[in-house]
């Protein structure tokens, strides 16, 4: 499955990078992005790409290989950016993207469990092979009130409640070892009730969250992305859920109050009509720029 970067053509244009400018694209995934301002710009820009997911990576320099343009690949989290531009030599860059979605392969082809349309085992770790937490840690040993927790903060779930207290129940008679086990709880917890999403996309959401410290890592890429940013340069960022986007809205504003930055984005831009024809993923998604300020 060819994974589709969302509002692709809107960021190259709001980031407004020009002939020897560094781009830093933080969440490189296949490098779709990235590869709209390798063929417009060639040799004149410089790129610095950054993913956790080692197969991601792996993709993006065959991808990569033909392409004319200096691009250099770290796997690493972006809220590590700081580091990654240290070893690169480089102390400010002009541009920076951050789309926190998930693409299409890594949802559905990566074997770790982010879906819950295919029936594998309940990992949702970014880093292949981590030893850290996991999914499968959190549905089995942690008790009702911080599962339901995260279920309620980062999900934004409303039912979270009978959906941790289904989870315990479920867990007595044997562990929850898959996602399609774990789909079933959900879907049963809230009567089976179907809108416009499947039930269980809220949790699987917010574990999702919690096994990689998203929102933190959000908040430590915003930082460090502003600080190391070049003035006149901008930063742009992709959410996808109102948690995400909150957090943007909020950091972009406060350096705009604080004389440091300049919104760009009055309101976020979301997909086109013809984008969400072709992409139904990208329903959700908002663009905001901010633009940083020479002091």
């Amino acid at each position: 499955m060819a994974h589709q970067s969302v509002l692709l053509q809107e960021s190259i244009d709001g980031l407004d990078i020009v002939a020897g400018d560094i781009f830093l694209d933080g969440t490189f995934n296949d490098g779709g992005h990235s590869i709209g301002v390798c063929r417009a710009l060639k040799q004149s820009i410089r790129i610095i790409g950054i993913d956790l997911d080692s197969d991601a990576l792996a993709k993006a320099r065959e991808r990569f290989i033909a392409e004319p343009c200096r691009i250099a690949l770290h796997q690493e989290n972006f809220r590590n950016l700081d580091r990654v531009l240290k070893d690169e030599g480089i102390d400010k860059v002009d541009a920076i993207l951050l789309d926190l979605g998930f693409s299409s392969v890594q949802l559905e082809e990566s074997g770790r469990g982010f879906s819950f349309k295919t029936d594998e085992p309940l990992l949702m770790t970014l880093a292949k092979n981590s030893e850290g937490l996991t999914a499968n840690e959190i549905v089995n040993t942690w008790e009702q009130a911080p599962l339901e927790t995260i279920i309620k903060h980062y999900g934004e779930e409303r039912q979270a409640r009978r959906i941790a207290e289904r989870i315990i129940e479920a867990r007595k008679e044997k562990p929850i070892e898959t996602t399609s086990e774990l789909a079933e709880i959900i879907s049963k917890a809230v009567g089976g009730r179907y809108g416009k999403i499947h039930p269980a996309t809220k949790t699987f959401q917010a574990l999702r969250i919690t096994v990689n410290d998203e929102i933190e890592a959000l908040r430590e890429g915003l930082e460090k992305g502003f600080e190391h940013l070049a003035p006149n340069g901008r930063f742009a960022v992709i959410s996808f859920h109102s948690l995400e986007d909150r957090i943007v809205k909020r950091f972009f504003r406060a350096k705009a109050q604080e004389g440091r930055g300049q919104v760009i984005t009055k309101k976020p831009i979301p997909a086109s009509a013809e984008e969400l024809e072709r992409n139904k993923r990208a329903r959700s998604a908002k663009l905001r720029i901010i633009k940083k300020l020479e002091l």
